[in-house]
């Protein structure tokens, strides 16, 4: 019994160690330039719907219910996806903020495989030859959630489909 005992005490001040060293803030982003006028790629990427044409999620499922809520393009509108493919999961994004020609933020709350809220953006400046996209995320960890932190990286996770969308983004606004 006294094994038992000691082997539980062990573990548990394990995890609690292992949530007070694991991250728990999270942030990957990634850029490009394309070359068009900041106020024309400001104007497309307002739009949520307009994520169909480049997002690697949709992509990945064409064929994900989709339900919008509000007017797309103003705070307020929320896209919700539902799909049974396990890298797109089910969820809804939300406009939270416009600043014109700067920035389109966004909250993403994700429902599957895994529950958790994100904060989102997507910045525009302009650039010599063109306008600098930024596209990003960031959040945090909850306890003891944190610690699947220590065994994945979310920039490695995420980072490669940032890139995918945004490649994608450059060659549909540049047609």
């Amino acid at each position: 019994m006294n094994t038992f005992l000691y082997i539980l005490l062990g573990l548990i001040l394990l995890i609690v160690v292992l949530m007070l060293i694991a991250p728990k803030k999270y942030e990957v982003s990634r850029s490009i330039v394309v070359n068009k006028p900041l106020a024309e790629v400001y104007n497309y990427l307002k739009y949520i719907k307009n994520q169909d044409s480049w997002s690697p999620w949709h992509e990945r499922d064409p064929n994900m219910k989709k339900e919008y809520t509000g007017t797309d393009g103003e705070i307020g509108f929320v896209s919700a996806w539902e799909s049974d493919h396990k890298h797109v999961g089910s969820g809804e994004q939300e406009i939270t903020g416009l600043k014109e020609n700067e920035e389109i933020a966004s909250q993403l709350r994700f429902l599957k495989p895994f529950k958790s809220v994100s904060d989102a953006y997507l910045r525009v400046s302009e650039e010599n030859d063109g306008t600098k996209v930024t596209w990003g995320f960031y959040g945090d960890h909850k306890m003891p959630m944190n610690i699947m932190m220590l065994f994945m990286n979310m920039d490695k996770a995420v980072g490669k489909d940032f890139e995918q969308g945004l490649d994608k983004l450059k060659r549909v606004l540049e047609k």
